[in-house]
Order: structure tokens, then sequence, then C-alpha cells
């Protein structure tokens, strides 16, 4: 696997990613008669647009129609391509480390994004992080690749998502899940309830009682690196989407393309 071929923008795909992630975007044959636009081109105008930051209709003019790349998102995004490529993608490179397919242990954590002016209108307040905006609530295995994703308002707390984060982990993972670390914003009798009923147990990772400067959390330090290894892709450094089904669907975009990546990066440095 080579990281060779790659022409363009640095967001574009590479012959070997575009290899493998083809079979998932296929909605009808590569050469129907009315595809105007190469597939190929349109997913690395979705990806340029999710690294940069860039506006759908700022998109530059060696690209194809910022509207023809929207509506092929959509498409994509009804058809749940992009989760099926993060859950392959995923089991792909556990394996290629030497991990089972499936996890059993899952670290849940959220952030809070700041919303724009223009799109704010479904976004609440985080007192915590005095913050107007949505609220992005991950699961990630202890590699720290994707396996679920929910999108809130900021106002909305850690503890309401547990049930609903629980039962999507469950459900990619074939119930492979056992235990859950998360921080103390998921403490309580009804958190604890509500991921049994999932048939995960949730452990509570506390700060040390004493402390001096910055201290690292044993085992959260994963779910923060995810967050760290997501702030990559502009587009998710704020919340600019009118709709939250789009904010998802570009987390969904980045954490294949991060995943291709490292794997192409790890398989030179072997060869």
């Amino acid at each position: 696997m080579s990281l060779k071929g790659q022409v363009g923008y640095p967001s574009d795909v590479t012959d070997e990613e575009w290899g493998f992630v083809l079979s998932y975007l296929l909605l009808c044959r590569e050469d129907s008669l009315q595809r105007k636009y190469h597939l190929r081109s349109v997913f690395n105008a979705v990806r340029y647009v999710a690294r940069t930051g860039g506006q759908w209709r700022f998109l530059s003019n060696d690209m194809p129609p910022w509207y023809a790349v929207f509506q092929q998102m959509q498409r994509w995004l009804k058809w749940g391509c992009f989760e099926i490529l993060v859950e392959d993608t995923r089991s792909l490179v556990r394996e290629w480390a030497g991990r089972k397919g499936q996890p059993t242990t899952v670290y849940i954590d959220s952030r809070t994004l700041q919303s724009t002016p223009k799109f704010g209108g479904r976004a609440g307040y985080d007192g915590t992080k005095r913050r107007k905006g949505s609220k992005v609530h991950i699961a990630v295995d202890t590699l720290g690749h994707l396996l679920a994703l929910t999108v809130t308002p900021a106002s909305d707390g850690d503890r309401e998502q547990v049930a609903a984060l629980p039962e999507e982990i469950q459900q990619v993972t074939r119930n492979s899940v056992e235990l859950a670390f998360v921080d103390q914003g998921y403490t309580g009798p009804n958190a604890t309830e509500a991921a049994q009923q999932y048939g995960l147990r949730l452990e509570v990772v506390k700060h040390p009682m004493a402390k001096w400067g910055f201290v690292l959390p044993p085992r959260r330090w994963v779910v923060e690196r995810s967050f760290a290894w997501a702030a990559r892709f502009r587009r998710l450094a704020r919340d600019y989407e009118r709709l939250d089904t789009t904010l998802k669907v570009l987390h969904l975009l980045a954490f294949p393309a991060l995943m291709l990546r490292n794997l192409a990066n790890t398989l030179n440095q072997s060869s």
C-alpha cells in the first residue's frame, strides 16, 4: 500500500484508498448514463470541504459543481454508505493491529462545538464550557477508532445520551462490548441503569485528588486523541451546519480517511 499516485489537492483520495472505498459508494454503475461527473472527483470534493472547512458554494472551478457534490453526499448519507465504511475500516485496522474485529471495551466522551451566528438555530448553551453550539458524543474503541456518534444541542447533558450511545454501540459491534470508560459527567444511577439495559458496565475515570499542573487522566486520553484527530478537519472545528445530520456525516467521512492513511503509513514502514 503506497501513498504514490496522489495528485491535485492534499485531501484527494489516493489510488489505493479509492480502490477500497469505491465499492461502498456505488449506488449505481460507475459508467451509468446518468452520471455526469466522475464519482472519484465528487468524493474528493466532499473530502476537500471537510478538510479545508470551505463552503460548498466556494468549491474550486476544477471540481464538480457544488450542488452536484452536495446532492451526492446526501444520497450516500441516506443509504448509510459512510456508516458501513467506518465499520469495515475499523475492523480491518483492528485485525491488522492484532486485535479482534469487534472490541469489548469502549471509551465515551463529548465535546462542544461553537456554532456560527447564521446556523445557530438548533444550538444550545453549554454552561460548563460557556459556549453556545452543538455537542458531539462519541464512542471509540481502545485504538481510538469511531464506533458510535450522536449530535445534540450543547445544552443536553452527557447522562442523557447514555441510553442512545450504548444501543448504537451494541448494534455495530454485535453485542460484543462489555465495559465503557467515561468521565464524571456520566455518574449517577440513571446513567448506570441505562447502560446496563444494553449489557454495558460504566466505569468512571476520575482525576487524581492531588495534582500539580496538567495531568493526563488514565484511559480517557484515548477518546481525547480521537477528538484531536477529528479537529484536523477544519469543517469539524466549529458547527457550520444547518442540519445535525450533515455534521454527523462529516465525522463519518473524516475517521475512515484517518484510519486508511494511518494503515497506509504502517504498511509503508513495514515494507
